[in-house]
Order: structure tokens, then sequence, then C-alpha cells
């Protein structure tokens, strides 16, 4: 079978741009299906964009960015390419002074929030991680694609089992029964149908101002605070984007910064001094590895699936 050849362009970046740190959290978890890094460090990506169907392959090192694509949608991605790493991000006037942040900082000042474009493609893994531990909801999400979604275009994502999610008509007819037997509870399922009736709208959310974007986004019953940071700070390049309601977060950034965990209440004002770049300080306190230490078997949250469900 012939394939169309890749579209390819060279990014050289104002900065060192760490690729894989950037756009490390659209991966989900272990063994997502839309997302697959070689031994060289090339990541595949599989997406649903505008303009149809599109893998994404891409490197960073020497100064620069290789990347190709292959499908439809491959001068769409390739356009945004600096948006996705991001280039529309700018850190100034963020200077943590306490000095655990001020060392992180020090240790990884290249980061920058990437932007997606794509507001359905990180809202539906948000809201199957709502409220359930994430070894659950990435496996809800494997389920999702590898039954739901297509394979990626191009031979070399043939080569690497490389998926891309449903399209927005194929989850809506997914039937109640059968998100259980996903891993989905009714009222994720619920969320999630609800987002997907007005998934158009959705998407013309990147022409708005991101407090805009986060008010609209929380009207959407089901979807909260923490739902519409997870999107935002994916999608919409939001540097202040604070997953509030995280199980991790307040109490990793509490300890860092006080020496022990936190709520969400006092996150808040621990974080206050840092507007517009509150999203920076918990990135920092992850990719520097200022995790509270761990203590306990892991939780596992009650499950009301049907018998065999989870498999």
């Amino acid at each position: 079978m012939q394939h169309p050849p890749a579209l390819e362009r060279t990014w050289r970046p104002s900065w060192p741009c760490p690729v894989p740190r950037i756009i490390g959290s659209l991966r989900r978890g272990p063994g997502d299906p839309t997302y697959v890094t070689d031994v060289d460090g090339t990541i595949w990506k599989g997406w649903r964009t505008p303009e149809g169907l599109v893998t994404l392959s891409i490197r960073g090192g020497a100064g620069e960015v290789r990347a190709a694509a292959w499908g439809p949608g491959a001068a769409w991605v390739l356009d945004g390419l600096p948006t996705l790493l991001g280039a529309e991000d700018d850190p100034t006037g963020f200077e943590p002074q306490h000095p655990v942040l001020a060392e992180a900082w020090r240790s990884h000042p290249h980061w920058r929030v990437p932007r997606t474009r794509l507001v359905v493609d990180s809202l539906v893994p948000a809201i199957l991680e709502q409220k359930v531990t994430g070894k659950e909801a990435f496996a809800s999400h494997r389920r999702l694609v590898r039954g739901y979604g297509e394979p990626a275009p191009g031979p070399e994502a043939a080569a690497r089992r490389l998926m891309v999610a449903p399209t927005v008509q194929q989850m809506r007819a997914i039937p109640s029964w059968t998100w259980l037997h996903l891993g989905v509870d009714h009222s994720r399922s619920r969320a999630l149908q609800g987002a997907l009736q007005v998934a158009p709208a959705l998407e013309r959310l990147v022409d708005l101002p991101v407090e805009e974007a986060d008010r609209r986004l929380r009207t959407l019953p089901g979807i909260g605070v923490w739902t519409s940071a997870e999107v935002r700070a994916r999608a919409l390049g939001d540097a202040d984007a604070v997953s509030f309601g995280d199980f991790h977060v307040a109490k990793d950034i509490g300890w860092a910064m006080t020496g022990k965990p936190v709520d969400d209440e006092q996150l808040a004002v621990l974080l206050e001094p840092y507007r517009p770049h509150r999203l920076r300080v918990q990135v920092l306190v992850n990719q520097a590895g200022l995790r509270r230490p761990r203590r306990g078997a892991r939780m596992t949250l009650p499950s009301h699936l049907p018998t065999g469900a989870g498999r």
C-alpha cells in the first residue's frame, strides 16, 4: 500500500527546548496507545485535528527540533509546532524566592507550557481521571482508544501500533453499560456525554482568554476546578492552571515549601504570590522530584463496576 510522503519541519527554538519534558504531560500513563517513545528518544503522537487524523514524529537536540507528520492533519500540526512546544509561553516575571523553588528553577529553567489547541482531546482523559487512581484512569483510556479509536496514519505509525482517539460521534454512541465495562462509572460518563454534546463550542475556547475559557468549562455539569485546570494546562497553554483538588498536588507543594502537606485552601495562599505563573510551581515540584514521602499501600477506590470489568 502506497502512503503519501511525510511533511517535515525543522524548527530552531530561541531557548534550549526540552521536548520530552514539555509534551510529556500529553502521555496518559504507560501504554498510552496515542503516545509512543522510541529508544532513541523520538516521540510519536497520534491526534485527531480539525483537518483530520495525523501522526506526529518529533525529536529535539543540538539546538533544533525535527518533526515529521503524516495524514490530513499534517500541515496543521506542523504549523503549530512552536506553539505545541511552548514558544508562546513567557516565563518573564517568574522569580521564585523560596530557596527550594529557586533551586528547582535553576535546575529546570527551560520548561514551557505546551498548547495543543485541542480542547476535547485534553478534556476526555481529564474526565476519565476524575476521583480515581491514575492506574484506573489510564486503563480506561487505553480500553477506550483500543476499542473505539483507529490506527494513526502512515507506515511508521502502523509499525508502532499508534492509535488515534475515537471521534466525538463514536464516543457519544457508547451506551452507559459499556462505559462501565471500560471502567468508567456513571458520574464520569454523564459528565463526558454532556461535554461531548457541545464539543464544537468547546473547541472554540482556544480563541478566548483563559479566564473566560475556565468559566465556560466550569458551567458544564461534572466539570470543576481540577478538570478545567488539567485542560487549560495542555490545550490552552495556561501557565496559571493549578490542579486544585488533586490528591497529591497540594500535599507535595506544601511539603516542598513548608515541610508538611497542606490542603487546597492553604495551597492557594502559598501560591498567590506566583500569579500568573502558579502552574510553574506545580510543574517544578514534580520535575525536581520534590514529592512528600509516600507511606502505606496505594489507594484503590471502591468500584461499582460489573463483574469482569477492568480486566
